[in-house]
Order: structure tokens, then sequence, then C-alpha cells
């Protein structure tokens, strides 16, 4: 213990007792009551086994032994009081141990008998100057109840996960003779400091299996010759439902504790607890897990439980339930499978409730939920809004070109063929961006901007998980206006869109729902989570025209890709190009829907078709799943 540390231990101790000091003549018990406690809690044994009136080394080894039975991260004391009875005297204190693994704190009283001996007051020795329960020839132990680690169920209540096979490591205290020895090899072999690994052997019941180190079926492979070869290490097997199903990265993957993992979260686990790596895993950590329910107990000598000084219930585990309907996210996976690189989002229009996310080539949360990317014209939906609202007219007849400039920016629609000027339900059925932009010039662009968080667009919506809600500048110019609703300086996520769609088949937008239990990803949290955005109505008159337009999309628009059987295909394609790191990207758009499924896909093409098909597999082979 170094001098410092000894001063801090001594002067927190010494708040505890203030004005103490002036009650006794010298000598004074006192010093010996906080020079033993002082030393217990510091670590400096072998100061505190100076003020005892036994062996100091069966003092000494007696206090660093019960730190290792109770496995214990620290102790702390407080001093009541000490009465003084002539050469006699008692000294109250309360104890607080930190059993780590999440636990409460152990919280206990005891007394210290105090006696003169040759002119020096010293604690009377015996086991229960540690705890008023201990007598000779019994130890503490910690024996801990882990529960496995629950599921992430789809919307039906069926698991997310496949089972996987995992491989402890562990002992029977009672039958290694050289404990120390074992936890110096499997240190070697594991990365796990030993003075853990023995602390956790010795702090159990002999009789119990002690789980030391957890491994996946790889690094058992790699270390099973070294972990065999270690005298008294028993190897069990374990199932555990942690092999995420699609989507993959948004359920998470799962790992055994490892040295790193017990460091991040903050103390240690028990081994074969089990860590979220990503996705929802790490997100619902705590409720996924829980709590381990813990017992503090006496033994006699041969390792029979004497009395039981304290337990824990711990925090039951509960599995997370999410909105994911895993027949629709088996037809999204098929949908997107023949594509380089492709995501889509697919969710319940009447309810903004997140039934398929599917990608290829992409990341489900961080492309799909997440991803910032430039609208096109698929923002003529929001445009379209602003427009209708101002009393224009979807058949007035607006030009369009292969170029055009608007304030100075410049615009291409590389679908031009030329014709009769087309009608403004024509031009947003093509996604023409030339023609659209040129209606900068009908609107103010803080009615654009209005009617984008009429749609969600850029609101306070949160999920488990990253997410992007979008984000629309405020134009001041023509030429700013214009690159609004060409969705050049938009940037949205797939789940935006998909959203956006869901509002205009239902007249509402509604935030997104990932997860319906439970409420908060904190067990612990006192303080509800914030409530999600209330659902905007629309006005039913506008998006009336808008369901128009978009049928009109699919039916003779650039969105034909996405017809399907069944109830009519809703939608809008969009091509666009914009320079990322100094290289060109180009994203094709589809968004709409079928039913009361609505659609957001984002594909890495030229092709403004090429989303619009993907769509339309997905919408095709959803109904072959209800077959």
């Amino acid at each position: 213990m170094s001098a410092a540390r000894a001063v801090r231990a001594a002067l927190a101790l010494g708040l505890a007792v203030p004005m103490m000091t002036a009650c006794f003549e010298e000598p004074s018990p006192l010093d010996a009551v906080r020079e033993f406690l002082v030393g217990w809690q510091s670590g400096d044994y072998v100061s505190a086994a100076r003020r005892a009136d036994a062996d100091q080394a069966v003092v000494r080894q007696a206090l660093e032994d019960v730190g290792v039975q109770l496995d214990a991260a620290s102790f702390r004391f407080s001093l009541k009081g000490v009465k003084r009875d002539g050469d006699n005297a008692k000294a109250e204190y309360h104890a607080e141990v930190d059993l780590g693994e999440n636990n409460p704190l152990w919280e206990y009283d005891s007394t210290l008998p105090l006696r003169l001996v040759g002119g020096q007051w010293k604690i009377h020795w015996s086991p229960s100057v540690i705890h008023p329960e201990l007598h000779a020839g019994e130890r503490f132990a910690v024996a801990v109840d882990p529960q496995g680690r629950q599921p992430i169920l789809d919307q039906a209540g069926e698991s997310l996960q496949d089972e996987t096979i995992r491989y402890v490591a562990g002992v029977y205290p009672d039958k290694i003779p050289d404990k120390a020895a074992l936890c110096a090899e499997l240190s070697q072999v594991t990365g796990f400091p030993e003075d853990r690994l023995l602390s956790r052997i010795v702090s159990s019941p002999p009789q119990d299996f002690v789980p030391l180190a957890t491994f996946g079926g790889r690094t058992f492979a790699q270390v099973k010759d070294k972990l065999t070869a270690i005298k008294g290490i028993t190897i069990i097997t374990d199932s555990l439902p942690v092999a995420p199903k699609s989507p993959k990265d948004i359920v998470g993957r799962v790992a055994a504790i490892t040295p790193e993992a017990e460091q991040q979260l903050g103390g240690p686990q028990r081994a074969g607890d089990t860590v979220g790596r990503d996705g929802l895993q790490k997100a619902y950590q705590d409720q996924l897990t829980g709590s381990t329910e813990t017992r503090v107990l006496i033994l006699d000598g041969k390792g029979k439980e004497v009395k039981e000084l304290k337990a824990w219930p711990g925090r039951a585990n509960t599995s997370v339930r999410t909105t994911i309907d895993s027949s629709l996210q088996a037809a999204a996976d098929s949908a997107v499978a023949t594509s380089q690189q492709v995501a889509l989002v697919a969710l319940q229009a009447s309810t903004g409730e997140i039934r398929a996310v599917s990608t290829q080539g992409m990341h489900q949360q961080k492309d799909a939920l997440a991803g910032k990317f430039p609208a096109g014209t698929t923002f003529s939906i929001i445009a379209a809004d602003a427009l209708l609202k101002n009393g224009f007219d979807p058949k007035e007849k607006v030009p369009c070109s292969a170029d055009r400039s608007v304030g100075g920016a410049r615009f291409e629609y590389a679908g031009y063929t030329g014709g009769n000027t087309p009608t403004f339900s024509a031009d947003f059925a093509r996604g023409c961006v030339t023609a659209l932009a040129s209606l900068a010039r009908r609107i103010k662009g803080d009615a654009v901007t209005a009617s984008a968080a009429k749609y969600g667009i850029g609101s306070a919506w949160e999920l488990p998980l990253g997410s992007f809600s979008g984000f629309v500048p405020t134009p001041s110019s023509d030429a700013a206006t214009a690159k609004v609703i060409a969705g050049e300086t938009v940037r949205v996520s797939p789940l935006t869109m998909a959203l956006v769609a869901g509002a205009v088949k239902t007249g509402t937008w509604r935030p997104p729902v990932l997860v319906t239990s439970p409420s908060s990803p904190d067990p612990t949290a006192e303080v509800a989570p914030a409530a999600p955005p209330a659902p905007i109505p629309l006005d039913p008159t506008v998006v009336e025209q808008i369901r128009t337009l978009m049928r009109a999309g699919v039916t003779s628009g650039t969105a034909r890709a996405a017809a399907a059987p069944g109830d009519p295909v809703h939608g809008v394609a969009a091509e666009i190009g914009y320079v990322v790191k100094k290289q060109r990207r180009d994203l094709s758009w589809f968004v709409g829907w079928q039913g009361d499924v609505a659609v957001a896909v984002l594909a890495e093409s030229a092709d403004a078709a090429a989303a619009s098909a993907v769509a339309g597999r997905f919408f095709r082979g959803a109904a072959a799943k209800k077959l």
C-alpha cells in the first residue's frame, strides 16, 4: 500500500468519528481501532495485524483470505462508536463489501473487542472480529446462479437466433490440489489475470462447478490442446441462442466474456457470461442477461454450508421482442440476393413498425437505418405536397428537357426522349429532374421544408439502434430550392423514405418502431424513456393527389419494374449521382407501397429502374410467402 493511499484511508475513516480522540486519556483504544480497520480496508494487512493480540501471521492471513473468499472488489468501514470499560473496550463498526459482479453492496455491523496488553490497546482476535457469525474452522464463500441469455424474438415470438455450442472451461475447487498453479497456466491460455481466476475459485463452494472461461467453437479448437493439458480443468458444453438469423446486423452478434470485454463492462463478470457485440444484442445487453443471483455463505471445514448470511435474487432477464416479420424478412433477403449493393426497408404503413431490413453489400443498421444518402427525385413526393398545398394543378404542362439551369444551378435528365410537353404528373412518374427543378420559382423554399417536417424528415425520433431521420437545408434562393426539390442537397436513409411512403399510404406520418418490449434498454432506469413523436396527420386532399401521382409512377413511369400481382403497387423511382471522397456514386431509389407494406429500396446503380426491380421481387415474394 502506498503512503498516500494509507493517509487517504485513515482520513476517510477518521471523518466517521469526529471529536472522539478527546474522549479518552492515553493510551486510547481509538488509535488501535483506526489502525486495524484502515489497514484491513486498504490491504495493508501487516499494519492491521500489529494491532491484534494473536499471532500476527495468522491475523494477516485471515484478513487476506477474507478478500479472496468473497472475491471482493473492495472493503469500506465506518466506525460507529467506542466504549471503554477499564482495561477493556468495544468498538462498533459498519462494513460495506463490494462483491463485484454488478451486485449490491453487502453491508453488515460488527464489533471489535479490545483489551490493554502491556500498556497498548489490542484487538482481541477471533474470527468473529471479521463477522459476528464467523467461528473457528469456518470460512466465507459466494454462491452464484447465473441465468442463461434470453433470445431476441420476431413479432410472432419466434427466436431470431440459432442455438450455438459454447465450451466452458472450469473447475471443481475441492479437486484442485494446487489452485495457484492451475490459474497461472489458465491465465497463459485465456489472458485473464491469475488473481481474478484464483479469487473466483476460492470464493466458490468447493463442490460447485466454477466456470472460468468460455469459448466459441473456432476459438476452442485453437486452444483445446492447451486447455486439456491443464490438470484439473473440466470442459463442459452449453447451448445458447446466440447465432443471429436475418436480419443479422439488426439482431447483432454475441461473444463470450474476454479480459478486454470485462474491462469495458466496468467490473468483473462471471465466466460463461456473454456480451452483445453489436445490434440489439449490445443495445439490450442488461435486459437479455439480467443480473446473477448471489448468496454469501459460511462454510465449515468440509465445505458444507453452515449459514446463509445474505442473498440477492438478482434481476430477472427478459427476451426482447422486435417488430420483424420473419416471412417478410425472408422475402426481402431473396429480393436483394442478386444485387451487388442494395438496402431494403419494409414497414407496416399503418403502425410504423419495421417488418424487414435487408441488404446486400451494405450494412443493415449503418446504411439501411442510419445511412445519409441524397434522395434524388423521390423527394418530389415532398415537393408535390408543398406545390399542391399552394394550389398547383398536377395536370399543368411542365416542359421536360435534357438539361436546364435554375438560378445558375444546372440539372441534367438522362431519360429525355423528346416529344410533346408532358404534364407534371408525367414528369413526376418519370422522375424528370429538369422539369421538377424548374418549379422552384413557383414555391418558397420554406414551404418545402415545412412539408418535409410533416413527413417526419429531420424529426427527433429514435430507435434503440443508430438511425437517421433525414436532413433538409433551408433554401434561400431559386437555385437552392431547385436543388432541394431535385433531392441533391437532401439527405435521407432508406428508413426515412419508407416512413414517407407509409405516410402517403395512410394519410398520417408515424415514427418508426423496432422493439415492442421491453420499453427501455436500461432495466435500472428510474426515468421512463422519452415518448416518441406523435403521429402527424396530412392534408387528405393533397395526399390523395400524391397517391394518384405515385400509382402512375408504377403504371407508366420509371417504377414499372415494381409492379406485382395483388393490391395496386404505388411508387416513384429515381436515379442520382453524387461524389463521395472524390469518387462518383450512382444511386437508384424506389419509394412506395403495396397493401399495408411500405418500402424503400436503395441500390448502387446508374439505372433508375434497378431499385424498382428489387421492390418488385420483394412484393412478389411477400405474396408468395402468404400462400
